[in-house]
This record gives C-alpha cells, sequence and structure tokens, in this order.
C-alpha cells in the first residue's frame, strides 16, 4: 500500500493550524474584517473546525473532511483579503507575502480536492 505522506502533512498542518487559534487567538481576531460580530467565537469555531477537519482527514470520512476543508478555505478568504488591505493589520507581515496568500488558497483548495 502506498503511503499518502501528503495527506498526512495536510492533516498535520490543519491540527496546528486549528491548535493555533487557541494558543495564539490574538493574531486570528485582528485579522476576522470588523464587520462580523462575535470575534473570539468566530476563532474558536475556526480553530475547532480545523482540528476536526484534519483529524477527519485520516479516517474514512476523508471525502467529507476534505470538503469540509474546501468550505473551510472559503469561509477565510475574506480574512486573508483583509489582512492584505490592512496592510497586515499591525503585524510584521510582508506585503508581498499577503499577496502571495491569496492564490495560495487556490492551491490548497485543489489540494483538498485530491481528497473528495
Amino acid at each position: 500500500m502506498e503511503t499518502q505522506w501528503h495527506l498526512y502533512v495536510m492533516a498535520v498542518l490543519y491540527i496546528l493550524a486549528g491548535i493555533n487559534h487557541f494558543i495564539n487567538p490574538t493574531f486570528y481576531l485582528r485579522i476576522i474584517p470588523p464587520v462580523l460580530k462575535y470575534k473570539q467565537l468566530i476563532n474558536s469555531i475556526s480553530g475547532a473546525a480545523e482540528i476536526l477537519l484534519g483529524i477527519l482527514l485520516l479516517t474514512s470520512y476523508r471525502p467529507m473532511a476534505a470538503i469540509g476543508v474546501i468550505a473551510l478555505l472559503i469561509a477565510i478568504f475574506p480574512a486573508n483579503v483583509y489582512h492584505l488591505m490592512q496592510k497586515g493589520a499591525g503585524m510584521k507581515v510582508p506585503i508581498w507575502g499577503l499577496w502571495l496568500r491569496l492564490p495560495a488558497q487556490g492551491l490548497l483548495i485543489w489540494w483538498a480536492w485530491q481528497y473528495v
């Protein structure tokens, strides 16, 4: 059986990113557009979703988890745009990195699509 190391990498990345929502919430709270209320709740839900989806990618629920990852990536795209519009939202992030992050979302969606 072929080892799907890239699947494990994806799962671990989402699990770690989800955990980071709880370890370093300030980063995420700063990039949630102000039009959205309940920023703490949004941060907690998106972090928990990343953890759960990362775990589910390693189970027989992989196709549903991959669709969930795609939906999550689409849902958080406005935060990435807002982060760019705010020129890093007071964080030391290079502008080129913020620009690169936008098309990277498409690559992440493509990567998740491989498991649907």
